[in-house]
């Protein structure tokens, strides 16, 4: 049993992987099997998902998965299939996908939230769900789309990881985790909370089961099996939301807080139970679900998908802008360059990333920066900044003290960024592990197999075998200025913060 490997699909919002994995004793075996791109396309007038060119570069993953374990002898046990979460797609009563789905940062859902809360208030939604309030909550998408029109052959509606595993399986499921984030589940009764769906007018019927975390849904469909040269190998949902499984798959220290950093950071703490107040709503904090019964409360801040927006916007005129080489320039950069709020919507997905930045910026009459370090150096000081704002908000709404700050996935590598996180917080930081996200996804399969007993052993599994990255703060009279200057552009905007 032991022996076993298991294969985890992260599906992140533009790019997937295929990853072999194995947890035998004193090993931690990753190997990135296949890594591909699909960006979202306009299609039919929205921005959509090419479902069966993520189905088909999966399925490439799996084969030479199955390839690279055949090569080492060892047999595979699992798979198991993560994706960001809200976006969705709606199939007929042959299990066959409508239409392709939207992308969350499609414009449908711009004006759609107030039309939403003339049928049911913010804060019943909020008092149900537990959920913070993001336009592009597929609450808000399905409002958009009853008002054009729900294709009348719908017979059900499935989340992104939740169509592929349909498409691995035949079984049509939603798992828990993921479900959460569609601001559609009661928070008391973790089920499909009618009363909402009644009040926007969607039918209970398009909704399918729900399965916790770590559900073995079914072997793989035979002809697929065959296909792949995978018999025998199951499908099993783990947190398929890529947040929860990478906080599932992060050893934390006890009293510590979690940034998940990456196209997103996910700033918050794991709890037994969910936090709902006024004051939580007031703050636009989430409830979202864990493996295993845990709750992640945690708010959404941006990410770094505003600075891989300037990237790419740079590279398009030409410049130079490796990912390494300026973050050394960044450390060149004198202290008290310009700050932004990373949570501005019109950061969310503008044409233009740096018109967007110098919009904000020219509003409260400041210096717009044009180098391409000095733009690196004041999105990534406006992240922690924004990150510190956050653990000390958290700090507010749970009465409990924050001693660390530990920050895993991609954005984890940026040790700028987790040098500043550590100034801008007071607290210390550890970075890693990089792939949490994956990590998670299999813990949640290692224990269905057997291999872990509970998700604490399965941590320290992780803790035994990974080297973290520590980070101290630095204090000084320079982070102390950008603090205050931060803490009123917040102030400024009636946001909430420390």
């Amino acid at each position: 049993m032991n022996d076993s490997l298991f294969i985890a699909v992260d599906l992140g919002g533009g790019t997937g992987r295929v990853l072999l994995v194995g947890l035998a004793q004193e090993e931690l075996l990753l190997e990135e099997v296949r890594r591909f791109r699909y960006p979202a396309k306009f299609s039919e007038g929205h921005l959509r998902w090419d479902l069966y060119q993520i189905f088909e570069e999966i399925k490439a993953g799996l084969q030479g998965a199955g390839e690279r374990a055949r090569a080492l002898g060892r047999p595979i046990r699992s798979i198991g299939v993560d994706s960001w979460g809200v976006d969705y797609g709606l199939i007929d009563k042959a299990g066959k996908l409508i239409e392709l789905p939207i992308c969350y940062r499609d414009d449908r859902t711009h004006a759609v939230m107030g039309q939403v809360f003339e049928r049911i208030s913010r804060e019943e939604i909020f008092e149900r769900t537990g959920i913070q309030f993001l336009v592009f909550n597929t609450l808000f998408q399905l409002h958009a789309h009853a008002r054009a029109g729900i294709p009348k052959e719908a017979a059900r509606l499935l989340l992104i990881p939740d169509l592929i595993n349909l498409l691995l399986t035949g079984r049509s499921a939603t798992e828990y985790t993921n479900a959460t984030t569609t601001q559609l589940i009661s928070a008391a009764a973790r089920t499909w909370d009618r009363k909402i769906l009644d009040r926007v007018g969607l039918p209970v019927s398009l909704f399918p089961e729900i399965v916790p975390s770590g559900t073995d849904l079914s072997p793989l469909k035979p002809a697929l099996a065959d296909e792949l040269r995978l018999d025998g190998v199951r499908v099993v949902a783990p947190a398929t939301h890529d947040t929860g499984s990478a906080f599932a798959g992060v050893p934390l220290n006890v009293g510590w807080a979690y940034v998940s950093s990456g196209t997103w950071s996910l700033v918050g703490v794991e709890r037994d139970s969910v936090l709902i107040n006024a004051e939580v709503e007031r703050h636009n904090f989430t409830n979202e679900g864990g493996a295993f019964g845990t709750i992640r409360f945690l708010k959404n801040v941006m990410g770094l998908w505003i600075l891989e927006s300037c990237r790419r916007e740079w590279q398009e005129s030409g410049l130079d802008v490796d990912y390494d080489n300026l973050l050394k320039q960044v450390e060149t950069v004198e202290h008290g360059g310009a700050l932004i709020f990373p949570d501005d919507q019109r950061l969310l997905n503008p044409p233009s990333m740096l018109q967007a930045i110098a919009e904000q910026l020219t509003e409260r009459g400041e210096h717009v920066p044009v180098d391409p370090p000095a733009v690196v150096r004041s999105i990534l000081d406006s992240l922690a900044l924004r990150y510190a704002s956050v653990v000390a908000s958290i700090e507010s709404l749970t009465k409990e003290k924050i001693r660390g700050v530990q920050i895993a996935g991609g954005g984890s590598q940026n040790d700028y960024l987790n040098q500043a996180t550590a100034n801008a917080t007071g607290l210390p930081v550890l970075a890693g592990p990089v792939e949490a996200t994956v990590l998670g996804n299999v813990l949640v399969q290692a224990i269905v197999s057997g291999r872990f007993q509970s998700l604490s052993e399965a941590r320290q599994h992780i803790a035994q075998n990974i080297e973290l990255k520590e980070f101290t703060p630095r204090l000084s009279p320079a982070w102390e200025d950008a603090c205050h200057r931060y803490a009123k552009i917040e102030s400024g905007l009636q946001v909430a913060c420390a």
